[in-house]
């Protein structure tokens, strides 16, 4: 994919009132290059398959068991607690060992959906799986549903989310889970957490904790080419660092061994318009890493590349 932009993507980028944009484009994939060089030193984070995030200590009391003395509880369910799905199935939450690192897309969605591993159960109208073709080279990673991604069910949606799409179209890549496109122009959307916060608060760290498996997962299956982490709460969640984005964006991390680029998130760009000229540079920057990682072999090995091979699309 050429990041040279053609006169519909220069008429894009006016319409979004960032004319300035376009010559950051060439300047990405330079930047690219020499930010895969210096992530060569770069040491690799922890391999923290569901597997690992999901085994419980031997012994380890029940996340809502007893804190306090008296008589000793039941012995707990092996499998964890149970929760009942659209359909029929059983699902289990995502505390219970090795549960969700087995999963399917479908499995997973109704996983999603039916989970009651934290109280943001409680309050959500729905909850926000994701949307996207599960082939598709990008994956794009935000913060915590809002109000209206909680009433839609949808991740990116209202003022910030069509900022996002306009983005992504202006370097010709869809959120669509339909059509005709090849997967180097398809972008899969998820959010680190899968329930709105109350008056959209900052995630708690044990609901982002409970929650984590299932965007571990998502990755697992889809294998992205590039992972473009958006907003504080993305980065922290994939990169575990709590230093700014500032001083994150602008060169290749690695998550997985995945090539990782940290940028603003579009709810912040929204407030902060003097920002999206770098917003548009790590868009550039990503967009180079993943036209080269295509001329390379897809990392897409092993038993989760065999299921996602096996596996029928899901429905959209």
């Amino acid at each position: 994919m050429s990041l040279l932009l053609d006169e519909r993507r220069r008429a894009m980028l006016r319409e979004m009132g960032l004319p300035d944009w376009a010559p950051l484009a060439a300047a990405g994939t330079a930047a690219a290059a020499a930010a895969e060089r210096a992530d060569a030193s770069d040491p690799a984070p922890p391999a923290r398959g569901a597997d690992a995030i999901l085994a419980a200590s031997p012994g380890a009391p029940p996340p809502n068991g007893p804190q306090g003395g008296g008589p000793a509880p039941a012995p707990a369910d092996p499998v964890g607690p149970r929760a009942r799905a659209a359909g029929g199935l059983d699902v289990v939450a995502p505390t219970a060992p090795g549960a969700v690192a087995t999963m399917g897309w479908d499995d997973l969605r109704a996983a999603v959906a039916a989970c009651r591993a934290c109280a943001l159960c409680e309050s959500r109208t729905q909850t926000v799986f994701g949307v996207g073709h599960t082939r598709a080279d990008w994956l794009v990673v935000g913060e915590a549903p809002g109000e209206q991604e909680d009433l839609q069910g949808e991740p990116f949606v209202g003022e910030s989310g069509r900022l996002l799409d306009r983005m992504l179209a202006a370097l010709g890549l869809t959120r669509a889970a339909d059509g005709e496109q090849p997967p180097a122009q398809r972008v899969y959307i998820a959010n680190t957490l899968k329930c709105r916060p109350p008056r959209n608060r900052n995630p708690a760290p044990d609901e982002m904790a409970r929650c984590e498996p299932f965007l571990l997962r998502q990755i697992e299956l889809l294998r992205p080419r590039i992972i473009l982490a958006l907003g504080r709460f993305a980065v922290q969640a994939l990169l575990r660092s709590d230093a700014p984005i500032g001083q994150l964006r602008g060169r290749v991390h690695r998550y997985q061994g995945l090539p990782l680029v940290v940028s603003y998130h579009p709810a912040y760009l929204l407030r902060s318009p003097a920002e999206k000229g770098r917003a548009w540079a790590d868009l550039c920057l990503a967009a180079a890493v993943a036209e080269g990682a295509a001329r390379a072999p897809h990392p897409d090995t092993g038993a989760a590349a065999q299921a996602r091979r096996a596996e029928p699309d899901p429905e959209p």
